[in-house]
């Protein structure tokens, strides 16, 4: 969602600041904006001050903000950044992000600005603090709640930074990661982090000092600037000064730095290039070939010990957790995730009770932490997300391990994601940097660490035999050349593409596996082409939804030759006795022909339980060349973001 960044350095930062701004721009942001500190030698034009706090801001691009700063001649040694998605107050500038502070009384310039701050997050005890402060004589200039830690920080301020950033979190109730600077600390940046991912970034040393320092939402904002990286830990207060940081912990504790280690993170910028594509979600629908050979890499056989969970803890210390030991210990299963992460779970749902009998419940994450539930402490959590850093996943998990659930998995894109931190078990997923916001290879990638899973723990329960195991690696080794196959349908879903284009509404049908599948083509319709789309499973047709059926409303239907075809061919039937056209996506075998009011186009073949990885794939290329027909912004859908890390 929202993006920071900022830098102390012995260099102009500013350019850094854009560019780790524009690398971040894939998490979806509806302003952005810089501020910098200006020394006495900065390289300002006249126009601007030689000293104090200087910022620019734009409801546009990063692209808008990098004119803004080229033609302001901006250069500074320190300063932050951000790109903001809206929650408290509408996207405007004077609502976007650096916030500044002037102290109690009327607002002055820019020049006497005592505080700049960037957040993610959000603060809920905001108009209580507003208020206070109001009182105080602050004047508020915008309606987002960052701008109250702005000036809580100002109001705690005595002479030293990090000491009024400690005590203003303290008086936070909610999410936040913070980068804070001061007019009269001309090179420091204090940065702190609970609920919201921050991480620290170091640069080359020079007799023993570092020539610059950063803070970031996403070790991505600084590829290319620096691979070293500290992850801060919950609670965390960071002190970036020049070439040296400190790390305060929760109960403020100086930390040693073997507390949290300098990690190598390869975030290569190449990987975010869009190449010959016109948009970064063709090119992801069209990397899932390469991104499932890349996340079966290795798997040589199944053994629950694909999913132990070796990774540096914030501690420094590294632990093994047995899988094969959680898997026998465990008699049940409850997935938590959000979106399209959901839908994942939704058909894991089917094969983990199908192929490994185990009870498996699956729940919308930002619901389940707020309900009464029934814990069980036999039960494995299993958590989905592309960014391991969801805030109301993460939320779930730690309010399943708050009820006694300690064993924890989740199916993760990014291994040093709070996610991956946070649960004892885990498979990465190989899906590389996905920047479309209408998630593509993130979710089939999902989908075959899930089948892992479930023929793990069908072999830790005895309810797999070797033979069933080489038949299912056999047919995952197989779908990558399976999905090239259905890539090569995309001209006849273009064709599709063509009358969905013109329609206002979509009903899209499943049934069993494939109900999820259904759910997931809607998704991506309403994401990008903002058509109003719905999915059912097609029995529950006659039930409802068959009222709003008419020749106005396209009906898609995913149809694989399996053992509830029959069914569908009837559910097909009612929606053409009404006048309903069909969009049929039917496995070769199913005997289905194209006619009056009913569209098919073919799969190569049937993949039996792992058809849902092939199914979706048209699902995906529809919604990506409706959007396109209809012009709308593929790869930054109005409203959404591509991170959500608050709730």
């Amino acid at each position: 969602m929202c993006g920071i960044v900022a830098a102390v350095a012995r260099r102009n930062v500013v350019p850094v600041l854009v560019q780790g701004l524009e690398r971040l721009e894939y998490r979806g942001y509806d302003s952005c904006g810089v501020a910098v500190h200006l020394g006495a030698s900065a390289g300002a034009s006249s126009a601007q001050p030689l000293r104090g706090l200087f910022r620019a801001r734009s409801t546009a691009r990063v692209s808008e903000l990098r004119a803004q700063t080229e033609a302001e001649r901006l250069e500074a040694t320190t300063g932050i950044a951000h790109t903001r998605w809206a929650t408290h107050g509408a996207p405007a500038v004077h609502n976007a992000h650096p916030h500044f502070s002037h102290g109690p009384g009327p607002v002055a310039t820019p020049a006497v600005a005592r505080v700049g701050l960037v957040h993610n997050g959000i603060i809920e005890n905001h108009d209580e603090l507003r208020a206070e402060l109001q009182a105080k004589g602050y004047v508020f200039e915008s309606q987002t709640d960052t701008e109250v830690i702005a000036h809580l920080v100002d109001a705690l301020y005595d002479g030293d930074l990090c000491t009024a950033v400690a005590a203003a979190v303290e008086r936070l109730d909610g999410a936040y990661a913070i980068a804070v600077f001061h007019r009269d600390e001309p090179q420091r940046v204090v940065g702190a982090r609970a609920g919201s991912p921050l991480v620290l970034g170091v640069g080359a040393q020079e007799d023993g000092l570092y020539t610059e320092l950063f803070l970031a939402s996403d070790a991505m904002a600084l590829a290319g600037v620096t691979d070293q990286i500290v992850y801060l830990a919950e609670g965390d207060v960071v002190d970036l000064q020049p070439g040296r940081y400190w790390i305060l912990d929760k109960a403020r504790r100086a930390l040693d730095v073997q507390v949290r280690p300098v990690r190598t993170v390869l975030a290569h910028s190449g990987a975010a290039e869009l190449g010959p594509y016109r948009h970064y979600m063709q090119k992801e629908i069209f990397e899932q070939p390469r991104a499932i050979a890349d996340t079966l890499e290795g798997v040589e056989g199944v053994a629950p010990e694909l999913f132990d969970g070796e990774h540096e803890r914030l501690d420094g210390t590294t632990t093994r957790t047995a899988a094969w030991r959680v898997f026998q210990e465990i008699d049940r299963v409850l997935i938590l995730a959000c979106g399209t992460s959901y839908y994942s779970g939704c058909v894991a749902k089917y094969w983990l009770e199908d192929i490994a009998q185990m009870p498996t419940q699956v729940e919308v994450a930002s619901e389940y932490r707020y309900r009464q539930s029934v814990p069980d402490p036999r039960t494995l959590v299993v958590t989905i997300s592309q960014s391991g850093e969801t805030a109301d996943t993460l939320a779930a998990l730690r309010h399943a391990q708050g009820l006694g659930m300690k064993h924890t998995l989740t199916i993760c894109n990014v291994a040093t994601s709070a996610m991956v931190r946070e649960c004892a078990l885990a498979y990465i997923t190989r899906a590389g940097v996905e920047i479309g916001v209408a998630s593509t290879k993130a979710f089939t990638t999902q989908l075959a660490g899930l089948f892992l899973l479930t023929l793990a723990l069908a072999q830790a329960k005895g309810r797999l035999s070797a033979e069933q195991e080489a038949e299912h690696l056999k047919a995952m080794r197989h779908l990558p050349v399976a999905l090239q196959a259905v890539l090569a349908l995309e001209p006849q879903v273009i064709r599709w593409s063509e009358d969905f284009a013109q329609k206002d509404n979509a009903l899209f049908l499943g049934r069993g596996l494939h109900y999820p599948i259904a759910l997931e083509g809607a998704l991506k319709l309403k994401e990008i082409s903002y058509i109003h789309a719905e999915a059912y499973p097609a029995g529950e047709l006659k039930h409802g939804p068959l009222a709003l059926v008419t020749s106005a409303m396209p009906v898609v239907t995913v149809a694989p030759n399996d053992a509830l075809l029959e069914k569908l061919k009837s559910n097909m039937q009612e929606v053409r006795a009404r006048g309903g056209v069909l969009y049929v996506l039917a496995d070769a075998d199913t005997h289905i022909k194209a006619g009056e009011g009913l569209n098919v186009i073919r799969l190569p073949e049937h993949y039996g339980v792992l058809s849902p990885l092939l199914h979706v794939v048209p699902l995906q290329l529809l919604a990506y060349h409706t959007a396109l027909a209809k012009g709308t912004d593929v790869d930054k859908p109005r409203n959404l973001a591509k991170s959500v890390t608050v709730e």
